[in-house]
């Protein structure tokens, strides 16, 4: 599948991703990109998120593809069950332990637990071995409940614009080869 032939929903998690993000560059370039947006950035309410991301899904006239960052995950995976159109594919990254009262902040507890059961399209998961918001232990536990291709980044942190993940390069790569493989 080609880029122009989805619909590129780019899903950022808590307090959203900058202009120097990986996910704002992405969706600058994709001319099929566009981005979740969230009422309350800093204050995530699960309910409001997920209604948010089912509804962009649902308003989509081409298959979808979910690009989601951090808290997104969650946020795309509880939507689901709403979701009346197409999707094709996800490609998710530094998924957070929403489960974890350990991490910080605590509110975003109330986005766990993640369901366990296989996901109905295919997806990719990109965790570090560093990240502060979530092991990648959980990452490996969550994409194999999955059925997801879990991707190792190494010591990368969160893979955000703080992390030194503005362009990505490889992201990018992994997006493309990931999208080239998806069936409308």
């Amino acid at each position: 599948m080609k880029a122009s032939e989805a619909e590129i929903l780019i899903i950022p998690g808590y307090t959203n991703s900058g202009p120097d993000h990986w996910q704002s560059r992405w969706e600058a370039k994709l001319s099929t990109a566009r981005r979740v947006e969230q009422a309350e950035w800093s204050k995530p309410v699960r309910e409001d998120w997920v209604a948010k991301v089912a509804e962009e899904v649902n308003a989509a006239t081409q298959p979808v593809v979910l690009v989601a960052h951090s808290l997104g995950i969650p946020s795309a995976v509880h939507a689901i069950p709403l979701f009346r159109k197409q999707v094709v594919g996800a490609f998710f990254v530094a998924p957070p332990e929403v489960d974890n009262p350990a991490v910080r902040p605590r509110h975003l507890m109330s986005f766990g637990p993640y369901p366990r059961d296989p996901l109905p399209f295919p997806t990719v998961t990109i965790a570090s071995r560093n990240d502060p918001f979530g092991s990648y232990e959980h990452a490996d536990d969550i994409a194999a409940a999955w059925g997801s291709l879990l991707i190792d980044a190494g010591e990368s942190g969160h893979i955000n614009a703080e992390s030194g993940h503005g362009p990505w390069p490889e992201g990018t790569m992994v997006f493309a080869q990931f999208l080239s493989r998806l069936k409308a």
